[in-house]
């Protein structure tokens, strides 16, 4: 594998793990060791220690692990889902997989997000979910195993890989919650209304340091694989969350590695769904996010605002988008293109205390002045599908969906979610 420089550790060689976990393959009593750990500066710092000497086996087979469990309704599958045919063809034409996409935002919100996936008309029913941030054992979430909770409420199998093992209670307002944190675990998730085989994740190298700044954690980013039954032909999945703290390059990267990983697999048709936090700037370090956020004022507020935010794929983040389709991936008939699914308003008193924690002061009345010379709010598209032998089903388009709140009025997750209808090569 060709070497990357990071700010960080270089990219490690993949582990494929093939588990059938409960969730107890996540307990663990690292947490004794948090105040000891919080006083490093550095990844490599830690590693050095005889702490970590001591831990690392704990903590490698905490993070390498991946939880699955059959949750589905009894008979579901078999009265619900045409698992007698045995002429596919003869199916009537129509959608074979409804999936969603969805940044939970922790799943702190977590009533309103499970009514919402239960019984809103753009989000319920759905057959598979790729959903992502998703606590174990937080107290920003209510110290829940957010994955198993939803899987429960919505009778479905579920597959749950921790990302990062979270040494503090959170970044911005979440640090304030009240509470300790039990499990400390963070993850991505996978939901299907079907039977998921050959479960795995892989890490992906982390853009930034998370052992250097104010939130501290143990671990790196993961993608969540799992080849699906569908009763009309066997498809695979993928969860990915991709850096927020990091360059459009590595991102990239990140998004090779996937692929890489997925040509050493069996073939079979592939749909790749979740945040990819594509937000055209290069936030390795608040230095370079400054000089991106200038870059952009010389650029003109209103046409990175139109042309820009909300359409990564045509310049800033081309590269990714270029790679994927080479690759044979269709993303543009997937997603409404130019539609955002992360929304910032200068008003917005909880992401302007989370901006806190990675810009200077000083760049705010900066930034307000820019945002305001677009009315005050700008979006962005972070949210992305993509496939490979699967198309989007006739007379159906994808979806959007935003104005997502609870009966309080709020807001779910500072992500729209996303969805699309799905037919399998016959």
């Amino acid at each position: 594998m060709k070497k990357v420089l990071l700010d960080e550790n270089l990219p490690r060689p993949l582990k494929s793990h093939f588990p059938n976990q409960s969730p107890e393959v996540l307990d663990h009593d690292l947490n004794r060791h948090f105040p000891d750990l919080l006083k490093f500066e550095s990844t490599q710092e830690m590693e050095e220690s005889e702490l970590w000497k001591k831990i690392r086996v704990e903590a490698e087979r905490v993070l390498n692990a991946v939880v699955v469990e059959d949750l589905s309704e009894p008979g579901a599958i078999a009265t619900g889902f045409r698992n007698d045919i045995e002429n596919p063809d003869a199916v009537a034409p129509g959608s074979d997989v409804k999936a969603l996409a969805w940044n939970i935002e922790r799943g702190i919100v977590f009533d309103g997000i499970v009514d919402a996936l239960q019984n809103h008309d753009d989000l319920k029913d759905k057959d598979v979910l790729l959903l992502t941030e998703l606590d174990y054992g937080m107290a920003r979430s209510g110290n829940r195993f957010v994955a198993r909770e939803i899987a429960k409420k919505l009778k479905l199998n579920y597959a749950f890989a921790p990302v990062y093992i979270a040494l503090q209670k959170g970044s911005g307002v979440e640090a304030a919650m009240e509470g300790e944190n039990t499990r400390s675990i963070h993850g991505v998730a996978m939901f299907s209304k079907w039977p998921m085989r050959n479960v795995h994740a892989i890490p992906i190298p982390n853009g930034k340091d998370k052992m250097w700044g104010k939130e501290k954690r143990l671990g790196s980013l993961r993608a969540l694989f799992a080849d699906i039954d569908h009763p009309l032909s066997t498809f695979r999945a993928v969860t990915v969350h991709l850096d927020a703290h990091c360059s459009r390059a590595h991102r990239q990267m990140q998004m090779r590695l996937i692929l890489d990983h997925l040509d050493t697999l069996p073939e079979l048709p592939t749909l790749i769904g979740g945040d990819w936090n594509t937000t055209t700037f290069n936030s390795q370090s608040s230095t370079r996010a400054i000089m991106g956020y200038w870059r952009r004022v010389f650029m003109g507020p209103r046409n990175v605002a139109k042309n820009h935010l909300p359409h990564p794929e045509a310049y800033f983040e081309k590269p990714l988008f270029d790679m994927l389709e080479r690759r044979e991936y269709n993303f543009r008939d997937l997603n409404n293109l130019g539609e955002g699914t992360l929304h910032y308003h200068v008003e917005s008193i909880e992401k302007n205390t989370n901006l806190r924690d990675w810009v200077p002061e000083w760049c705010f009345p900066f930034i307000f002045w820019a945002a305001n010379r677009v009315g005050g709010s700008v979006s962005g598209r972070l949210d992305w599908f993509a496939a490979r032998r699967l198309k989007t089903a006739d007379g159906t388009s994808p979806k959007t969906i935003g104005n997502l709140v609870d009966t309080n009025g709020t807001p779910l997750s500072d992500h729209d979610a996303i969805s699309v209808d799905l037919v399998l090569q016959r």
